[in-house]
Parts: structure tokens; C-alpha cells; sequence
């Protein structure tokens, strides 16, 4: 099948541009922070940057109605040369003269927020090249492309800062995008005409405003509102990791080290992504209960241990849970819902799971700079076991069958034919 799939022109084209727009992000992402951290002097920079980082990640469900009417070929292409053009604002004014951790501090909401436009497209373009049987694997190589590049690109941008520094990197970055923005130029499809075209302007918001309405109400009025406590806990956790982890790698070995630990997580990810087809064959309710308890638990370990390659290890495999279901979620909610309602719910459902990761990373930011890194280090695994705890304590949830079972009608999502739900469970 997977032969199949890159003989899809549009498929590969999406695909290696995928790739190699998570390569910039990666190299972006380890640069910016550690540049933060060096400039600021302490964690609570690191985790300022990430509140900041991760903010527009909150917002995403604004933009779901835009993805699902603009020709998202254009989105994909604008947003990789604009981040291009910001990311060469760095180096530029580090040779000015005028580099400070204010202007990185600007610079990366700004980036972050054009990745709301390009991440969400992907993924309602997916279900539009490829075929329905074709989503599971297409959404395990899409997870590869995103964390197989992390997992080398996070690993080698660490090593890189020792050896060039972080402002070349960002010279390195910008090339990148540009590649990118090159490659998504070669999909071949049908664009619908985006809604200046077809509408008046007061009609667009009108309908805008519809979508959005709309979006929510399936969500809530679902059990896919269900997932959202246990993934507002555990991103809370995340959050907290990302902001503390320069601090916790400069406390047991320096700038190779950070870049490691952000490697465990994209290595643990990957092997979660590609396992997650081998994983589908369960039920998705004990199936998460269990990942997620032993998640926890190696998560926790990990900090305690001293050995540092024991810890990177141990921490890789606590990030295996998440890499798994994010793939098989993911997947059952292409195939459930309706192709024209994927933007929309595709972002309200980010934007709820995501709204605790930018409060994590500024309070976990601040509790480090108080009680040090290791503390924020342990007490985030409890959200990944808290996970564990709520699917176990919830029927509904600990009942789900394997996703291959799953019927919109049982989840109380509409059907392609009635795209709005008359009946559900409100969470």
C-alpha cells in the first residue's frame, strides 16, 4: 500500500513537503529556544517563549471555517515563504546589531500562528488525495514525516549549536521553507473558489460565524468532547516539559544533551506512529489505558534515574502512547466525519486540547526558575498517567471499540448526509 500511495503525485508532493517543512520547524524550534534561554539567562524565558509559542495553538478553531472554504494549495504555499522571510529577520538582526530576547520573543508567536493555517490544511487535504482505506496508513507516514525529521533534525540541531551556533542555523532554516513552498506547489487538484469569489463580504462573515457555530456544536454535542479532559491535563504536561527542558539539559550536560531528550521525544512518537496500525487491531478504550499507564510510569522513572542514557531512553518510551493514538484518533476521525466539516473540527478539537500546553510551559517556566527542573521534570508524568485514570474511570471511554468499528452514529457525529448531530452527549 505504501507503494500505492507515492505513486500518487499529490500524495507525494504533500507528503515530502511534510517533510521537509517539519525539518525547518524542527531546527526553528531547538534554535529559538535555546537562544532564548541563552539571552534570558533562566527557565522562565524558555517558558514565556513557550506560553507565547503555543498560544495560537488555542486559537485554531477560528481558523478551521477559513480552511474548509480557501484554496488550501495557496495556504500551504504562502505560509512556508512568509515563515522563510521571518525566520532570516534573526540572523539579520544579529549582525545589525540589535538581537535581543524581546525580538525572538516577537518572532516566534508570529511563526507559530502560520502554522495554525498549514497543519490543519494538511489535514483536510489528506482525506481529498487519497482513498477512505487509505487513511490509517497515510496518517502513519504523515506521523513519520512529522517525527521520524523531529527525531533526526532535533537530535542534529542540538549538535549543530555547538558547532555553528544558533543564528547560522537560522540561515540553514529559511531554506527550508522555501523547499517547501516549492513542493506544495506541485499538487494537482480541484480548488474550490475561495469565498470572495462566490459571496459578498457580509455574507462570508455570516457564514463564517455558521461554521464556527457549527464546529463547536458537533464536538460538544459528541463523545469526542470526552477526550478533551484527560488531553487538557496531559498537554498541560507537555507544555511544562517543552519550557523546562534547556534548563534540565543544561543542569546534567549541556546543549547535545537538550537536543537528545527533544530526539527521545520525536523517537518515541515515531515508533508510536508506525506501531499504530499494529495497534488499531485493539480496542481503542483498554488500549489507551494501558499505553498511557505504563507512559507514566516510564516517564517518571526517567527523571529519577542518573544515568543520562538511561533517562533519554526511558523518556523515548513514554512518548510511544502518544505517537500511537494521535495516528489512530486521528484516522477515526477523518473516516467518521464529513469531508466539508473535517477544518472545522480538526481545529476546535486542537484548540481545546491544546489550551492548556501555553499555560504548562509558562507555569512550568516559572516553577523551575523556583524549585529547579527536576520537580516540573517529575510532576509532569502525572498528566500522562492521569490519562490512564480518567479512560479507566469513564464507561464510555473505556468501553470504545477498535477504531475500525467505530460508526459516526454510535460517537453521536453527524453523517455525510446530515452533517449536523440532532442528538448527543454533552461534555
Amino acid at each position: 500500500m505504501k507503494e500505492l500511495l507515492f505513486k500518487n503525485r499529490n500524495f507525494a508532493s504533500l507528503f515530502f513537503g511534510r517533510m521537509v517543512t517539519n525539518m525547518g520547524d524542527s531546527i526553528y524550534y531547538v534554535a529559538a529556544m535555546w537562544l532564548v534561554y541563552e539571552l534570558g539567562g533562566n527557565a522562565f524565558y524558555t517558558g514565556l517563549a513557550g506560553f507565547l509559542t503555543l498560544m495560537p495553538g488555542t486559537l485554531q478553531f477560528l481558523i478551521g471555517p477559513l480552511v474548509d472554504r480557501w484554496q488550501i494549495k495557496k495556504v500551504l504555499i504562502s505560509t512556508q515563504i512568509i515563515q522563510g522571510m521571518l525566520v532570516l529577520t534573526i540572523p539579520i538582526a544579529h549582525y545589525s546589531g540589535f538581537l535581543s530576547v524581546t525580538f525572538i520573543l516577537v518572532i516566534m508567536p508570529v511563526i507559530s500562528a502560520l502554522n495554525q493555517f498549514a497543519y490543519p490544511g494538511q489535514a483536510a487535504l489528506l482525506p481529498r488525495i487519497v482513498d477512505k482505506d487509505q487513511l490509517i496508513k497515510s496518517n502513519s507516514l504523515f506521523s513519520f514525516a512529522f517525527q521520524g525529521v523531529d527525531l533526526a533534525f532535533n537530535a542534529l540541531a542540538g549538535i549543530l549549536l555547538t558547532i555553528v551556533g544558533a543564528v547560522t542555523l537560522y540561515m540553514i532554516d529559511a531554506v527550508t521553507f522555501i523547499a517547501a513552498s516549492i513542493l506544495f506547489s506541485l499538487i494537482k487538484l480541484e480548488e474550490k473558489q475561495t469565498v470572495n469569489e462566490k459571496q459578498k463580504i457580509k455574507e462570508s462573515v455570516t457564514q463564517y460565524k455558521t461554521d464556527l457555530v457549527e464546529g463547536f456544536s458537533i464536538v460538544f454535542k459528541s463523545h469526542l468532547a470526552k477526550f478533551l479532559l484527560g488531553s487538557i491535563v496531559a498537554n498541560f504536561a507537555i507544555g511544562s516539559i517543552y519550557a523546562i527542558l534547556p534548563a534540565f539539559a543544561d543542569g546534567r550536560g549541556e546543549s547535545e544533551l537538550y537536543g537528545l531528550y527533544l530526539a527521545a521525544i520525536s523517537g518515541g512518537a515515531l515508533v508510536g506512529a508506525l506501531c499504530a496500525s499494529w495497534f488499531g487491531r485493539f480496542a481503542i478504550g483498554k488500549l489507551t489505558i494501558l499505553l498511557f499507564l505504563i507512559g507514566g510510569a516510564m516517564w517518571l522513572v526517567s527523571g529519577i534515574v542518573p544515568i543520562n542514557a538511561v533517562s533519554i531512553f526511558l523518556f523515548g518510551l513514554a512518548w510511544i502512547p502518544i505517537g500511537a493514538t494521535n495516528v489512530i484518533f486521528g484516522a477515526a476521525i477523518q473516516s467518521m466525519v464529513p469531508s466539508h466539516l473535517l477544518g472545522r473540527i480538526f481545529s476546535v478539537t486542537a484548540s481545546l486540547g491544546a489550551l492548556a500546553m501555553p499555560t504548562g510551559s509558562l507555569l512550568g517556566g516559572y516553577l523551575a526558575n523556583q524549585f529547579g527542573p527536576g520537580i516540573v521534570y517529575l510532576s509532569s508524568a502525572g498528566g500522562i498517567l492521569f490519562i490512564s485514570i480518567v479512560w479507566a474511570l469513564n464507561k464510555t471511554l473505556r468501553s470504545l471499540p477498535q477504531s475500525s468499528s467505530l460508526q459516526p452514529e454510535g460517537m453521536g457525529l453527524p453523517s455525510e448526509s446530515s452533517p449536523i448531530p440532532q442528538e448527543g452527549i454533552s461534555g
